[in-house]
């Protein structure tokens, strides 16, 4: 087995067939069904609950408010800032929250009770703009345990921007901003809850099945070894399933009625009860001196936190590290503040705020190149961070930086492009380009996984991993990996994945980290497998532990090729003793947290890197936008599944098009995609992969991460070739016919 090659993904027959078995497919004859009342009034006070009505439905078994949930009703995935009711106490806070939970014997009896069930509220005063959310006297989201709508604060100070500014040959001040986004996975969230020897066993979809496991617990008040969490295959996440959904609710179901039951959110369900991506209004004001090299930065971000904390911190933290983009900055001063509004709730979602930022720094970065006569290319190579230069967090990065080679890579093409465009005048068109640099998974804290191989007497390699498979093929590559140490065919290798009871915790699916994380995990458990079983072979056939090597499944004396003998030999020896043929591996990469005044520090032990070219059209009549071709280059350290990466960078240009032109969640509009638009094949431009390998020295076989770099320069590349097409830069997003025909007819709203 070598690296980069690309076997066949896991379960990519099942899925083709329609033979995979997604949570929301999930479902035995019996089963109770459950359906949430959600309340179509915010903010308000909850007075009283009637029930009684809905309770004498036919079929109708119970009716669950909070006051029956024997635990904590506040969840969230970041300790400290719990504070999701999952079914709501006094308050209402968005639009959609739910107020009470109907079990019945039929998915008809369910809704005909939900619709019987009757709050009684009163209205308040709520608050749905984030810069009003902050002021002096607004309505407070947490009347009950806040005294301000200003959830967090982070700063990344670094030198004196101010001074910088003043000496700068050319400054260029500007707004962006950003929408709420739905996440769109294909399979709305749903699972199947039942008790098995005393204890709760819950399936479903999840990005993080140990993490639910312990949100269930508290939930319900009883210990952690009474749950039992099993991922079922998910059919698309992109963050939307990191914090608990149906998993609650099926808990409390099961546990309190001793009976299975089984949840489905329809896709109303699914945009009315889970979390968006973070709106972020930008103020940015940037220098440079006259040779184009970046002097300072000044940035002040405001996110729309909606009205709980879900992923909220590491957003904001995210965002301000980033601010900068790819570039060496001397001098930074950014301040990005997480607000509370009655919004709907903000969460992961692919990228946590480096898509929103980076329409923002490459905005600035066009406008500076402009202004200074420079190409827009030619000022990115001058200040591209390279080994040596340090973040805007103050890190010197010392390898794997491998931006000025995707920026090389994409040049003979943005060349190509350009001259093609010079030669065809009066054509409304344009090139925009886009890099960016993303941080390997999460911001300046303990982000370790873990991994477990085993070889059973009977020839049976099993590789144990907690890492959540969501579609983005970490199964295959993580089992790739188990095998290339093992010197295996992958096929030989069966993937354990996704229990509590039988994986341990590899953390959560997110922030591009399984690959280069678990993936450390997987080879130092494999490795440690292999040392136990050439230590063990030694004293078999009397040999010493270094003249013995595995290759092809067997246990070989070095220079003497017949002498030898099987693993499973070896694997038998060693149950014979009472040592099982398991051996465990982790990996926590090398961070410090960041200073909490200047957020100096080490964020991340390695960062991806991209940079990509958007060729677009735009009809001038109607204002409506093409993307007709994208090259897009990835340093990915190096790539241990290439069709996987590739696949990866041609999704995320997709959903960076679909953020770019079309995606908008505006609350109490968008129920369903009748009215929400999403990218489909009609939009696909020519798509051009290209992958630079940089190694990384801490990563598995030099790997880094992907799965989000992939999406982040998409938007600011099609954003820059739009308003090169108009004649009129465009900062705010999305790009909608609208605003495309007001910067064409020159309008006072064009930007």
């Amino acid at each position: 087995m070598s690296l980069g090659t690309s076997p066949i993904r896991i379960g990519s027959e099942d899925k083709a067939r329609g033979r995979t078995v997604f949570g929301a497919d999930l479902g035995e004859k019996g089963d109770l069904h459950l359906l949430c009342v959600r309340s179509g009034q915010a903010p308000a006070r909850i007075e009283a609950i009637d029930t009684a009505v809905a309770a004498r439905v036919p079929g109708v078994v119970r009716i669950f408010t909070a006051a029956d949930i024997p635990g904590v009703n506040r969840l969230g995935i970041i300790p400290g800032t719990k504070d999701q009711e999952f079914l709501a106490e006094t308050y209402i806070r968005h639009v959609g929250q739910a107020v009470a939970l109907v079990a019945a014997q039929s998915e008809a009896a369910a809704r005909a009770a939900a619709a019987l069930v009757k709050p009684r509220l009163s209205s308040l005063a709520g608050v749905f703009d984030p810069r009003k959310a902050l002021a002096e006297g607004a309505p407070l989201v947490h009347p009950d345990s806040r005294t301000d709508n200003l959830l967090t604060q982070r700063k990344i100070i670094k030198g004196d921007a101010d001074s910088a500014l003043a000496g700068s040959a050319v400054i260029h001040e500007a707004e962006y901003s950003t929408s709420f986004i739905e996440h769109a996975a294909l399979e709305t969230e749903g699972g199947r809850a039942w008790l098995e020897d005393g204890r709760l066993v819950i399936k479903a979809c999840t990005q993080n099945p140990h993490y639910d496991r312990d949100d269930v617990a508290r939930f319900l008040g009883i210990e952690k070894s009474l749950v039992r969490v099993i991922q079922a295959e998910t059919g698309g996440g992109f963050g939307g399933k990191l914090d608990v959904s149906v998993q609650p609710y099926l808990g409390l179901a099961a546990w309190l009625l001793q009976r299975p039951v089984r949840m489905v959110y329809t896709r109303e369900e699914s945009f009315l009860g889970t979390g968006k991506r973070h709106p972020l209004l930008m103020k940015y004001i940037t220098g440079a001196d006259a040779q184009g090299r970046l002097t300072a930065l000044k940035a002040d971000l405001v996110a729309d936190n909606g009205a709980f904390a879900s992923y909220g911190l590491a957003v904001a933290l995210r965002a301000a590290v980033h601010a900068t983009g790819p570039y060496f900055v001397p001098h930074v001063a950014v301040n990005c503040r997480l607000v509370y509004t009655n919004n709907p709730w903000t969460g992961a979602m692919r990228g946590f705020g480096v898509p929103q930022v980076a329409l923002a720094h490459e905005g600035q970065m066009d406008a500076l190149a402009d202004r200074l006569g420079l190409d827009r290319l030619e000022i990115r190579l001058i200040n591209a961070l390279r080994p040596g230069r340090s973040t805007a967090t103050g890190q010197v990065l010392t390898g794997s930086v491998g931006l000025v080679q995707c920026l090389e890579k994409i040049k003979p093409r943005y060349d190509q492009w350009r001259d093609e465009l010079k030669s065809r005048p009066g054509r409304t068109a344009g090139i925009g380009l886009g890099a960016m640099f993303y941080g390997v998974g999460n911001t300046g804290q303990p982000n370790p996984a873990t991994a477990q191989v085993e070889w059973t007497p009977e020839g049976e390699i099993r590789l144990y991993t907690g890492a959540a498979e969501i579609g983005q093929g970490s199964d295959t590559v993580l089992r790739q990996l188990a095998a290339v140490r093992l010197g295996l065919d992958p096929e030989r290798i069966r993937l354990v994945r996704g229990d509590t009871d039988l994986t341990t915790n590899a953390g959560a699916t997110s922030a591009s980290r399984q690959t280069y994380i678990s993936g450390n995990a997987v080879v130092r458990a494999a490795a440690a497998l292999e040392e136990m079983i050439l230590s063990q072979a030694g004293e078999i056939l009397e040999i010493g532990r270094g003249d013995l090597e595995m290759r092809a499944g067997e246990v070989r004396v070095k220079g003497s090729p017949g002498r030898g003998l099987p693993v499973e030999r070896v694997a038998e020896r060693l149950v014979e003793r009472g040592l099982a043929p398991k051996a465990g591996g982790e990996f926590d990469p090398a961070t410090a947290s960041l200073d909490p005044e200047t957020g100096q520090g080490v964020p991340y032990a390695t960062y991806s890197f991209a940079a990509q070219a958007a060729w677009v059209e735009v009809d001038s009549c109607s204002g409506e936008v093409q993307v007709r071709r994208v090259v897009s280059a990835h340093d990915v350290g190096q790539a241990i599944n290439k069709k996987a990466v590739q696949g990866q960078i041609c999704g995320g240009v997709m959903m960076g098009l679909g953020m770019a032109l079309m995606e908008e969640f505006v609350p109490g509009r968008h129920e369903n995609f009748e009215n929400y638009h999403l990218p489909t094949i009609m939009d696909l431009p020519e798509i051009e992969p290209i992958i630079v390998e940089e190694p990384e020295e801490t990563g598995p076989y030099g790997a880094k991460g992907v799965g989000e770099p992939a999406l982040i320069p998409t938007a600011p590349a099609i954003a820059a070739g739009v308003s090169q097409a108009v004649g009129h830069p465009l900062r705010h997003l999305p790009l909608s016919l609208e605003r495309v025909k007001e910067a064409l007819t020159g309008g006072k709203n064009a930007d």
